[in-house]
Order: C-alpha cells, then sequence, then structure tokens
C-alpha cells in the first residue's frame, strides 16, 4: 500500500536530516538533488524541520552568495547532547558530544579493586556530570556505555559476571536516575565492531568479525550488516574457548585454560618476556600493547619478531576456530594490542590462517584501537537520540 502523506512527509524528513549529517550542511537545491525529492517538497520539509529546531541556516553557498537559494542548512547540534562512557575493571573514561558526535569535552577516573561498590558508582556518575558541566551541557539526552560481560538481551542490562567489579551493573541505574537520560549499555567489543564498521578497518565489509586484544580477549560478530548477539548474549566470549597450548581447560565461572590464556594481557606480557622482551614503563597505553607495539617497530630479525611470530602462532588458533564456523572473509585485530601489533602482526596472523584453514580471509588490524570502545558508544547514544528527535 502507498505510503499515507504523513508517513511519507516523515520519511522525506528522515531522509534530509541524514544527508545533513553524513554530508554536512546543503543547500535546498542540493537537498533536491540527493533526495530526488519536488522543489516544493524540499521546500515543505525545510520548513517543517526549521519549525521543529532541528536545522537552521548556517551559512550561504554559490558563487554571489546571496538569496534564499544560496542559503546552507546544517542540524542544530546542540539540540541533544549525548555521553559515551567506556567502562573498564579499573576504571572510566567519558566524552561528552553534541548531536553530530563533536566531542565537547572529555576526562577519565581510575576506580581501584578495592573502591566500594557505593564510592565507585559515585565517581562514576560524578566525572560524567562534571564532564558535561564543561561541554556546556545543560542535560544529556543519551549516554551509550561500554562495558566488559555480558548483556543480557532481554533486559538490555550487565548480567553478573565473575570477576567484574559489582559497581559496573549498577553503574546504568545510577546514571538514570541521576541524570534522568536513556542509558544504553553494550559490550564493550560490540561497540569497537560498530566504530570499526562505521569509521576503521571494517568500514567496506558487512560481514567480518573482530577479534578483540586487551586486557583480555573477546570478539564482536558481524554478519550481513547486523551485530548478532546470541540467544544469551555471549556471541564472542572467545576467552572460554577451549584450545591447544593451554595447562588445563576453561569452566563456566573462570576463562583461564581458554583462549585468554593465550591471547589475554598477562599471557601476552609472559610471552615477551620468555623472549627477554621487559614491558615498557608507557602511561598513555597498556603495558601489553606497549610490548607489541615496541616489537612491530623494531628492526627485522631480531628477538622482538620472535616473538612476534610466536604471538601470531597464537592468536592463529582463535582466529581459525572462529573462521572455521563462519566463514566472515575479514578478521579485524582490535583493542589496543591489534592496533599496536599493526599490519606486521596482522600479517603474520594472515600468514599462519592461510595454513590452517582453506577458506580465503583477511587479516586486517585495527585503526581505532582501544578508542574505537567510545567511539562506538557515542554512535549508539546518538542513533538513540536521532531515533526520538528525527521525525519517522
Amino acid at each position: 500500500m502507498p505510503a499515507s502523506p504523513s508517513t511519507a512527509r516523515a520519511i522525506n524528513d528522515r531522509l534530509a536530516l541524514r544527508l545533513l549529517q553524513q554530508q554536512g550542511p546543503l543547500t535546498a537545491g542540493q537537498l533536491k538533488q540527493l533526495t530526488g525529492l519536488s522543489r516544493p517538497t524540499v521546500a515543505d520539509l525545510v520548513e517543517r524541520l526549521q519549525s521543529a529546531a532541528l536545522i537552521t541556516v548556517v551559512g550561504e553557498a554559490g558563487a554571489e552568495r546571496r538569496g534564499p537559494n544560496a542559503r546552507l542548512y546544517g542540524i542544530v547540534a546542540d539540540r541533544a547532547h549525548l555521553a559515551a562512557l567506556d567502562v573498564r575493571t579499573d576504571g572510566l573514561t567519558v566524552v561528552v558530544a553534541d548531536l553530530l558526535g563533536t566531542v565537547l569535552a572529555e576526562a577519565s577516573v581510575p576506580i581501584g579493586g578495592d573502591t566500594g561498590t557505593g564510592p565507585a558508582v559515585e565517581q562514576a556518575v560524578a566525572l560524567v556530570e562534571r564532564t558535561a558541566k564543561e561541554a556546556g551541557a545543560e542535560r544529556l539526552h543519551s549516554i551509550g556505555v561500554g562495558a566488559p560481560g555480558l548483556i543480557d538481551p532481554a533486559t538490555g542490562e550487565l548480567r553478573d559476571s565473575s570477576g567484574l567489579p559489582a559497581w559496573h551493573r549498577r553503574l546504568a541505574g545510577a546514571l538514570h536516575e541521576r541524570l534522568a537520560a536513556r542509558v544504553l549499555v553494550e559490550n564493550e567489543t560490540n561497540l569497537a565492531a560498530l566504530a570499526e564498521q562505521r569509521d576503521g578497518a571494517a568500514a567496506d565489509r558487512d560481514t567480518f568479525v573482530l577479534l578483540w586484544l586487551g586486557h583480555g580477549v573477546g570478539a564482536a560478530v558481524v554478519l550481513d550488516g547486523a551485530l548478532r548477539r546470541g540467544a544469551s548474549g555471549g556471541t564472542g566470549e572467545i576467552g572460554f574457548l577451549p584450545v591447544p597450548g593451554t595447562a588445563g581447560l576453561p569452566s563456566a565461572t573462570a576463562c583461564d585454560g581458554g583462549f585468554h590464556s593465550l591471547a589475554g594481557a598477562a599471557a601476552i606480557a609472559e610471552l615477551a618476556l620468555s623472549h627477554g622482551l621487559l614491558t615498557p614503563q608507557v602511561s598513555h597505553e597498556p603495558p601489553a600493547a606497549a610490548l607489541v607495539r615496541q616489537a612491530a617497530s623494531a628492526a627485522a630479525g631480531g628477538r622482538e619478531h620472535a616473538f612476534l611470530d610466536a604471538l601470531a602462532d597464537r592468536l592463529a588458533i582463535g582466529v581459525a576456530s572462529v573462521t572455521a564456523v563462519l566463514d566472515p572473509g575479514c578478521v579485524v585485530l582490535g583493542g589496543e594490542v591489534g592496533h599496536g601489533g599493526g599490519e606486521v602482526l596482522a600479517a603474520r596472523v594472515a600468514d599462519r590462517l592461510a595454513s590452517m584453514s582453506p577458506l580465503p580471509t583477511e587479516v586486517r588490524a585495527s585503526t581505532l584501537g582501544g578508542a574505537a570502545v567510545l567511539r562506538g558508544a557515542l554512535l549508539k547514544a546518538r542513533e538513540a537520540a536521532q531515533d526520538e528527535l528525527f521525525p519517522g
């Protein structure tokens, strides 16, 4: 059935807003050309969106730069403010941005393991409040939260996971209560995959797997453009994957003995030490990532590259397992470690994978690294705000 007039208007308005978001300010003529709509229809939607305070005139274009046809329309960036949180076991980072995704303020706070649940939640919420104030945001519309652990697909909440701080699970409720914002929680690796697909190493792929290499290991699965979470939200819990080369088997409550024991940060540090490499003292990135980055930048033929060879042997085991089940055609080595290893590490993993699997698979290095979690959380918050604010 043909769309009703009101539905058609909503579709046209949303299309125009998406174009303005993706391409920046446009004239009415450019909107007409890009949407294929008639001139009167474009004039009507421009008037509606201005009346709704969603777009405004931001300048003029053209050689003469005058007259109605030269007006450039852009989204009202401060129509809504957003926050994104990257929650780790030892602290969190928050950014506050406008509706266009422009970051206005950023801050971090460490939260020690001996901090009680209540004080830890208070520290986290207070940091978000201070950052929002610094950004000039009177209120936050949506907050995207990236955290380790399983997300219950029925409730959207973090499940009680062994080894993770209790304040993680309390944080979303406290943010909603204190800030009256919409809070969306997602697994950190899933958010990283969304960011790599939108702005990073997988921008040209609609099917791929992101292998997260940070403090722990995880995977995110994107098939035909859609993120797959699984029946219980556990798709990609590759740290629990039983693999050869470990001292035992993982259990239902601990991934020791699984792939985590080969590719987690502690395992990487031990592997480096066995090759005579000491962890560099670097403040701006995790120790395991600094080790891998230093090794990848060293001259060929030394012990650094022997370490990378051994690490690639380990990573290829996990990648081959994922490839055999999903055949994604592309695996991105993500997280701080994957980004630190760059193409040097990715090429080694690809070589080993080619000898282990008959399925052609590209192995790429992350272009966003650990920053992908915040980027993905911000994308999720922005999408939520747009769904509410943009018509249709």
